[in-house]
């Protein structure tokens, strides 16, 4: 497929865009975007710069470091070179009083710089917009998150069973993986909307292992190589006949991401209870993703999925401990975290080609986080899944 963000695409997403912020914030005036995920999302580009979106007037994408790579990669209609603020703030003398930003990104210093320049008295956040904006997907988006998800599946169904042997480390696994990985075709890199969260490849962890605490909002844990790098996999850890493997990783093409969580057995079968676990995780996944019907709501699903589990289920449900996290799944796109989220709190109807990673869990002491996550499209018959339907547990002998 071409890389290139069609035309067509940026200008749906600005009208689209558009449209929200007049029903919601009817007397918005002008928004500026600064985040590179979103820069990508509206222009098809990442320069070091802004998007300058008007109410009144075309939308102008401001580039400082990038402009020449903007003007070759990106087919946004109105690209202009900054070397500063300064100079984008020349062209708009009629600035208005109240800004709209990205306030879960823009740091104290950038706003003080650009508010140096536009001397705007007051702002307002359009964080929830745009991620209202990029939640529901375009054939074109469905069409990359797909790849993703097929090589997504190769890799851990396929790839994976061959690379496990004995006395191998979670950091030997992890980085014979990724080259397996970038050569399947995933981009490489994995991103997170959530503050200061980076992952080179994700969770991955052998028995008890991925049973350890993490700084990440997710059920799955892992040791990770050191406080520094708190993922990826221990150098310690070995792997030996016996152990429950889970691997929770992400793939991404064209900047879009799927989401798939494999565990496998390896030398012998785990026992029949442990076994039970794992599947009726898989159950729950399962009735999730029959839930995933435009119209339903996600607050609805997770509160019946949740109140027909078990008390004995629900320890250590979700997590390990005191660490469970109380969502089903997460929306996901150009990040792996996007809006909306299978919780309390989230009313709003889904919408037909929103896409979901759905990843019920269960932490076994002594052995580990069983359970499953795969990505499915809201369907009018329910969740499609992208990611495949194996049940995992894979006994690698």
């Amino acid at each position: 497929m071409n890389d290139r963000v069609p035309a067509s695409e940026l200008e749906t997403r600005l009208i689209k865009f558009r449209e929200i912020m007049d029903e919601q914030c009817p007397d918005w005036k002008l928004a500026v975007v600064f985040s590179k995920i979103n820069l990508l999302y509206f222009t098809g580009s990442m320069p070091d710069g802004m998007l300058i979106i008007e109410r009144e007037n075309a939308a102008v994408l401001w580039a400082r470091h990038g402009y020449e790579r903007s003007l070759e990669e990106s087919e946004f209609p109105l690209i202009k070179h900054m070397n500063s603020y300064r100079d984008a703030a020349r062209e708009y003398s009629k600035f208005p009083g109240e800004v709209f930003l990205e306030t879960e990104f823009v740091p104290l210093a950038m706003f003080q710089r650009f508010q140096k320049h536009f001397s705007f008295v007051s702002y307002k956040p359009i964080d929830f917009q745009i991620a209202q904006t990029r939640s529901v997907k375009s054939d074109w988006e469905l069409k990359c998150m797909e790849k993703a998800a097929a090589i997504h599946q190769r890799v851990l169904e396929e790839r994976v069973p061959e690379l496990l042997r004995e006395g191998m480390s979670e950091a030997d696994l992890a980085a014979e993986m990724y080259p397996v990985m970038v050569k399947e075709g995933h981009q490489g890199s994995v991103r997170f909307g959530m503050l200061d969260t980076e992952m080179a490849l994700g969770q991955l962890g052998f028995g008890e292992s991925s049973l350890h605490p993490t700084n990440f909002d997710g059920p799955g844990g892992n040791l990770g190589l050191s406080p520094a790098v708190p993922s990826f996999g221990s150098r310690h850890r070995k792997l030996t006949k016996g152990d429950l493997v889970f691997i929770d990783v992400a793939v991404a093409v064209n900047g879009y991401h799927s989401d798939k969580t494999m565990t496998y057995m390896f030398g012998k079968p785990l026992s029949d209870e442990v076994q039970r676990i794992h599947q009726k995780c898989v159950d729950v996944q399962n009735r999730v993703a029959e839930m995933l019907i435009p119209g339903n709501v996600p607050e609805t699903i997770y509160e019946t999925i949740m109140g027909g589990l078990s008390s004995e289920f629900l320890k250590n449900f979700m997590g390990f401990g005191s660490r469970q996290v109380k969502f089903l799944g997460h929306g996901i796109g150009l990040t792996v975290d996007e809006y909306p989220v299978l919780a309390k709190g989230f009313k709003a109807p889904l919408v037909e080609n929103m896409v979901f990673a759905v990843e019920p869990k269960k932490g076994i002491e002594g052995i580990g986080m069983v359970g499953i996550e795969n990505t499915f499209v809201v369907a009018p018959g329910g969740g499609r899944c992208l990611t495949g339907n194996n049940p995992g547990l894979i006994l690698v002998e």
